[in-house]
């Protein structure tokens, strides 16, 4: 094996037993800290590669990602409403500049912080996801359109092509610590490798994929990603032709290989909507 590649864990879902519904409620239980999940998750050792210095192997539309430098006009990432007065239009911009897209619409955003031993877990204090997973299905993707964007709107967007993207970008320092893995959507079977599981929020219900172990699946990461890089994540798209990649599968990891004593992660990333005319 070469240095590129490094052995590491990734948690995968395994389907409801009994054949039931999957589904997770989104906050976590406050006495364990841990959210509540009718599915279990099951550790496989794989080998996820570094492709620094071979980035623009990796596109959107073929792997499902895209991993990009340009450093953010916004720096401070800790006022919500700051974050979308400024970072959100620059973002917005940056989106379209690289995709082609007509309009970029954001309906939320995420800061992670890795903070050992809190057992918190609510949007202020988001740790990083521990599990191969989509943000989005079909139908939720389909729904977030229509929750987002006006009514008259909405039938006429949907029409045409859009995707939901997510913008990740580390924050301060160079995100050794739990940096991000994602699967190149070549290696995936979207047919029988992902299983919908409805995501359940105090007020409402929305639905993500989980992530079926396949030996096939290739983990690729960008080994020490500094604040001035940043990954585009296509969570969905409606073009699904055969050769469009339609999603990518992420999670975070323990590297074997990032030094004792850096700094926690942390994280900021964005969901945009995205439109084409």
């Amino acid at each position: 094996m070469s240095d590129s590649f490094v052995k590491a864990s990734i948690s995968y879902g395994v389907r409801p037993a009994d054949g039931s519904p999957a589904y997770q409620h989104i906050n976590a239980n406050p006495v364990t800290g841990k959210r509540e999940k009718n599915w279990t998750l099951k550790e496989r050792e794989v080998e996820i590669e570094n492709i620094r210095g071979k980035e623009d192997s990796f596109t959107l539309d073929t792997a499902g990602f895209q991993f990009y430098t340009r450093p953010a006009k916004h720096k401070s990432f800790t006022n919500d409403e700051e974050i979308e007065k400024e970072y959100y239009p620059e973002s917005a911009e940056l989106i379209k500049e690289l995709t082609g897209a007509s309009r970029v619409v954001f309906f939320d955003h995420t800061i992670r912080r890795q903070r050992p031993g809190q057992l918190k877990d609510d949007p202020q204090n988001r740790k990083p996801v521990l599990q191969a997973h989509v943000d989005q299905t079909k139908g939720s993707s389909i729904a977030r359109v229509h929750r987002h964007l006006p009514a008259a709107e909405a039938p006429e967007l949907l029409k045409r092509r859009f995707q939901i993207i997510n913008l990740w970008r580390p924050i301060e320092h160079p995100a050794l610590e739990w940096p991000l893995a994602l699967c190149d959507f070549r290696s995936v079977n979207p047919d029988e490798d992902v299983f919908a599981s409805a995501l359940v929020y105090p007020d409402r219900q929305g639905e993500t994929f989980a992530v079926s172990h396949n030996p096939n699946h290739k983990w690729k990461y960008l080994r020490g990603m500094t604040p001035d890089d940043f990954v585009l994540i296509k969570c969905f798209d409606s073009v699904q032709d055969g050769n469009m990649a339609v999603f990518a599968p992420h999670t975070a990891f323990q590297d074997p290989t990032t030094p004792e004593g850096v700094p926690h992660r942390q994280s900021i990333e964005l969901r945009a909507l995205v439109f084409y005319d």
